[in-house]
């Protein structure tokens, strides 16, 4: 039986990109498999509720019904797959909450495979951060994206040990044009007829990264 994927997307910094990276990669599981259940936990930063209203769902951790609200939802092998855009200001909360709850055991249990897609930075707040992940999440399912945007120039060593997801950062005018609340990537692919444009290969090249992902989850699960 193939096992119902929970994508975590957290940086412990603000401003990194990372709802841009739920933002796709929600519109890219939403076009394959007809659906998907977003959470978003926010407080201050851009919100994936803004921009998905109609597959995203609010979700706050600050006490222990709200925490165990969220993991009840998250552990369900429903198949379908889930999204977490995860502040900043939630990071550490989260993480020794899953710790402390054995959340990927008990995911690998009941068929739910937890990823966690770590935005990098090259500042000390996310290097400490990150082999804090090392010691929580298998490799395998350990995930750093490389926004273009954000780091300019190589990622830290530390973080090019496992597996990476790299985003080409947009020239400003089109950055601009995607953080539109009324944007749509998907909606741009069907009706941009001409996939020559540079947003056009960008969104299909950020789509096929998510479906290699999927694929190399899938093998390793199986």
């Amino acid at each position: 039986m193939r096992q119902t994927p929970v994508y975590i997307i957290c940086s412990p910094r603000p401003l990194v990109g990372k709802t841009l990276v739920a933002r796709l990669l929600s519109e890219f599981l939403l076009l394959k498999n007809g659906t998907v259940a977003a959470f978003d936990v926010n407080l201050k930063e851009p919100s994936l509720l803004d921009f998905l209203p109609k597959v995203t769902e609010t979700a706050e951790i600050d006490d222990t019904f709200g925490k165990m609200s969220l993991m009840d939802r998250l552990i369900i092998p429903d198949g379908i797959a889930k999204v977490i855009d995860l502040g900043f200001h939630a990071f550490d909360e989260f993480f020794q909450m899953t710790e402390e709850i054995g959340f990927v055991k008990e995911a690998a249990r009941r068929g739910v495979a937890p990823i966690v897609l770590f935005v990098g930075d090259i500042d000390r707040v996310s290097a400490r951060s990150y082999p804090n992940l090392q010691r929580q999440i298998p490799p395998g399912s350990l995930v750093t994206i490389e926004n273009e945007y954000v780091v300019r120039g190589e990622l830290p060593a530390a973080f090019a040990e496992g597996k990476i997801l790299h985003i080409a950062a947009l020239p400003n005018f089109l950055k601009t044009y995607v953080d539109r609340l009324s944007f749509s990537f998907t909606d741009y692919l069907r009706q941009e007829k001409d996939s020559s444009t540079e947003l056009h290969q960008w969104i299909r090249h950020n789509y096929l990264r998510f479906r290699e992902l999927e694929l190399s989850m899938i093998l390793q699960g199986s």
